[in-house]
């Protein structure tokens, strides 16, 4: 008897084969780092039962009839899954699995990293030492910001942005926040006050952090408009998802010194960054390494790796989503 077949879409971290082989199941890997086009996705995934995908791999309907009626699970090794059409899932009974949990404190580390960079101006200070433009020490040379005592603005007080917010307040930051509905729970410990106006918190937030899911309804959630409402001089900080944000609007913002820096994982476009973005000095940009710790990333795996099993086995993991 054939044994069943999971195709996994990107070459991935070591130690990730064995749990599947032990499960007698067939792996079928590509081997590269870079994404597979629309159609190398779908001719790769013919007859496989599972399908182990990032977070840039669109999983819609013709991916899943690609793969045909012998497809049991997605797995994505990801915490979002706005690139997975989850109703046309549904619709096949494919059930869909996802990470989370694993990846909060290596992605609220990087939150804070990009806001301490914003803050300190810290790649202007390497560029300028390493361009051998630095001539010692100087009263006014690279100003930044003082965060004790200001204000983070969380947009989504889950699992990150909580954790976000913890590290914040060990700087002697002040927490309010914004999300559907308030969660005393989790704001309680934080001394967090929970503002329903997203308006309201974007207008008192000296930096605003982004921990929201991207759906039709926050694309764009930071437009020009929004923008303008932050105060003077404030801090953006992004590792959620690009599309969160207007990137031109963001430009603009900072080209005028609205906004004084911003701390960016994520992009509208990925791998595309805005090219107004790379001409800033005051942006730091990096190349979505939220979850990147070696730690995290096994963990990511095995949540795979033992989702893929249980599915195939005619059970339904913890981490099952549709």
């Amino acid at each position: 008897m054939t044994a069943a077949r999971v195709f996994v879409t990107r070459r991935l971290p070591d130690a990730w084969r064995a749990p599947l082989a032990e499960a007698g199941l067939a792996v079928d890997a590509a081997g590269a780092d870079d994404p597979l086009t629309p159609a190398e996705l779908r001719t790769r995934a013919a007859g496989a039962a599972a399908l182990w995908v990032q977070l840039n791999d669109a999983v819609d309907a013709a991916l899943l009839d690609a793969a045909g009626p012998g497809l049991r699970v997605v797995a994505t090794y990801s915490v979002g899954t706005n690139h997975i059409d989850l109703a046309a899932c549904r619709e096949r009974g494919v059930v869909v699995v996802h990470t989370p949990d694993v990846l909060t404190d290596a992605t609220a580390d990087l939150a804070m990293a990009l806001l301490l960079a914003a803050a300190r101006r810290l790649p202007e200070g390497q560029r300028l030492v390493e361009s051998g433009g630095w001539t010692g020490w100087a009263p006014t040379q690279l100003l930044g910001v003082e965060l004790r005592g200001r204000t983070l603005g969380v947009v989504g007080l889950g699992r990150i942005g909580a954790a976000v917010a913890r590290r914040a307040r060990a700087f002697g930051m002040r927490i309010a926040y914004h999300q559907r509905r308030a969660r005393p729970d989790v704001a309680a410990p934080l001394e967090a006050d929970y503002e329903a106006d997203l308006e309201a918190l974007l207008a008192r937030s000296d930096v605003l952090t982004l921990h929201a899911p991207l759906t039709p309804d926050t694309r764009h959630l930071l437009d020009a408009r929004r923008l303008r409402l932050l105060p003077r001089g404030a801090l953006l900080v992004n590792t959620a998802r690009g599309p969160l944000v207007d990137e031109a609007a963001l430009v603009d913002a900072l080209r005028d010194g609205h906004l004084a820096g911003a701390g960016l994982d994520v992009y509208e476009e990925e791998p595309r960054v805005h090219p107004g973005l790379l001409a800033l000095p005051h942006v730091v940009l990096a190349p979505h390494l939220g979850s990147a710790t070696v730690d995290t990333r096994r963990a990511m795996a095995r949540l795979c790796t033992d989702a893929i099993v249980a599915v195939l086995r005619g059970e339904r993991p913890a981490n099952a989503l549709a």
